[in-house]
């Protein structure tokens, strides 16, 4: 492609609306533009990077003996209200009528679809396992679309579904997709770790999801530093202390006057004396119901939403209301656990603090020497949020955080879909089984801005070679005839070996076809110019690298070619 004749539409400006480095470089490089909210065209650089990460994803899939389909993006409603997500999914469901009044909606996930294909067909163990994905845009009516196509209203994802006779066929299909999984993301070059996550609204419970590693991503990960253990702090273990059966305190509970001090930190500082945040307690007061239940940790720590939940036995923790807390019989600000009337969970790790400082359900009052058992009683469960700094659940290494953007997840469905649809077929004995289910997505999109979070500098996109738009970029300097006529042989040279090349023969001076090169992402720069020709070389330069490096003019095309399928470049065909 000759950059003169390329639509490529650049912005010098940082888009106003654009935070992350995905979303700036992705606007200002003319790879997307937005046409509303969370609503993005994919122009050709951008359709070019998105073709590669989906070949990928593809190669891969069929590798395992996945087979492809293509599911509708409109659905009747009738599929989702079989399965209770009509209602259960909320407004994140894009819901419309068609000319009857009938109802629909855009897919934003396909299991009761695919349950519904296999279904039909499916009526022997002889038939069984089955995969099937496709690739295809969903539709989610997120409340706050943001960072480009890292959260948007319309995506494209890679969404397969195994079936299986049995729960040990579910694992082995969960695990050949697993390592289909390691393949792709090894290939799209991208620095990730599997970790243990929650299924969430898909249902499921053996689930992993694959984090790639970026300071902008929304996920907090931790990860062991001797082990492979690897968990979303929403599901993340550690060791958990043992809950005290008795108080080994003999100071007695004094209430202490904290005129407007609401917070940890306020009361940490106005009390002083050596107090510390781990040396309090922290209530958080949730709706169950009609009902109001406590959660206790220390102060220092964050409560984990979904354990609590999961104790609770709620599908979503929903916070109490201030009608709900007055009713209650405490203060917002002020609440403890001496005294409460409601249900009260507490962390192991707060029923193990002796003389803590909590609430004292009054306005502008605290208590001192609070001590599990002998103030106050509690289901003892592991509620609060495991951080960096941890002990590893499964050897003696410490838990190390990071920032992680989820690519893809796994989890094994079983019978959640299958049971409510009547998958069923017949086993070897003639009895009517269930289809145990799996369900592996991959957010084909997503990556696409997420690469870039992972690679880039103050300069623009640092593609890896396996999906960027092109191979390399042919830029000539000066206005030497010498060195265009090179540059073009050079050019027709490449692409004959397959390598997908960016000419830029634009009559523009040296700085601005480098700028432009840099942001953009080509991984391979070859400079072309009179001096370097005269001295029989070629300048090459790595976007990942400082400092140029030179090859002889005679062999370059066969040199480039093989750098590039060393760096992980596929060769294309004209």
């Amino acid at each position: 492609m000759r950059y003169s004749q390329a639509f490529l539409p650049s912005l010098r400006e940082v888009p106003k609306d654009a935070t992350t480095p995905s979303h700036v470089f992705l606007l200002r490089g003319g790879f997307v533009r937005m046409i509303g909210a969370g609503i993005y065209e994919m122009l050709p650089l951008g359709f070019r990077v998105l073709s590669r990460v989906t070949d990928i994803v593809r190669r891969e899939m069929n590798r395992t003996g996945a087979q492809e389909v293509l599911m509708p993006a409109i659905l009747p409603a009738e599929y989702f209200q079989e399965t209770g997500r009509w209602e259960g999914f909320g407004d994140t469901l894009l819901r419309l009528k068609d000319r009857k009044g009938n109802d629909y909606h855009l897919g934003p996930t396909h299991e009761e679809i695919i349950t519904d294909m296999v279904r039909r067909d499916v009526k022997s163990y002889r038939q069984l396992p089955l995969n099937l994905y496709q690739i295809q845009q969903k539709f989610r009516d997120e409340a706050r679309p943001r960072a480009g196509l890292l959260r948007g209203r319309e995506f494209i994802m890679k969404d397969a579904y195994s079936f299986d006779v049995d729960e040990a066929g579910a694992l082995r299909s969960y695990e050949t997709m697993r390592e289909a999984y390691h393949r792709v993301f090894k290939r799209l070059g991208l620095d990730y770790r599997i970790v243990q996550a929650d299924s969430g609204a898909m249902g499921g419970n053996t689930s992993a999801e694959f984090q790639v590693l970026a300071q902008t991503g929304e996920d907090a990960i931790v990860a062991c530093t001797a082990c492979d253990y690897a968990a979303n702090v929403e599901v993340a273990e550690t060791t958990w202390p043992a809950a005290p059966t008795s108080s080994s305190s003999t100071n007695a509970i004094e209430k202490v006057a904290t005129p407007g001090k609401s917070s940890i930190a306020d009361v940490v500082s106005f009390l002083g004396n050596g107090l510390t945040a781990s040396g309090t307690l922290k209530a958080l007061l949730v709706a169950v119901g009609d009902d109001v239940a406590m959660a206790v940790v220390r102060g220092d720590r964050d409560v984990n939403p979904i354990a609590l939940a999961k104790k609770l036995g709620v599908a979503e923790l929903v916070l109490a209301s201030e009608e709900q807390i007055k009713a209650s019989g405490t203060k917002p600000g002020y609440a403890g656990p001496v005294g409460f009337s409601g249900r009260i969970v507490v962390d192991p790790e707060a029923a193990t603090l002796v003389d803590g400082v909590a609430g004292a359900n009054e306005w502008n009052q605290h208590l001192r020497n609070v001590n599990f058992v002998r103030d106050y009683q509690g289901e003892v469960a592991p509620i609060r949020q495991v951080s960096g700094g941890d002990a590893c659940p499964r050897c003696s290494g410490t838990l190390e955080s990071y920032r992680g953007i989820e690519g893809g997840h796994i989890f094994i469905l079983g019978t959640h879909y299958s049971a409510k649809m009547g998958a069923n077929f017949l086993d070897e004995a003639g009895q009517q089984k269930t289809a145990i289910m799996g369900c592996y997505g991959i957010g084909v999109s997503r990556l696409v801005a997420t690469a870039i979070e992972q690679h880039h500098d103050a300069d623009g996109i640092k593609w890896p070679m396996s999906i960027a738009p092109f191979h390399v970029i042919v830029t000539t300097i000066g206005k030497d005839d010498v060195a265009k006529t090179a540059a073009e042989t050079l050019y027709g040279e490449l692409r004959e070996r397959g390598v997908d090349v960016l000419y830029d023969d634009r009559d523009e001076r040296p700085g601005v076809k480098f700028k432009d090169a840099d942001l953009i992402g080509i991984p391979l720069r070859i400079v072309v110019g009179a001096r370097g020709l005269a001295e029989g070389k070629l300048e090459v330069k790595k976007r990942t690298e400082k400092d140029p490096f030179f090859i002889p003019v005679e062999g370059a095309a066969d040199a480039l070619r093989d750098l590039v399928v060393e760096l992980g470049g596929s060769l294309v065909q004209l």
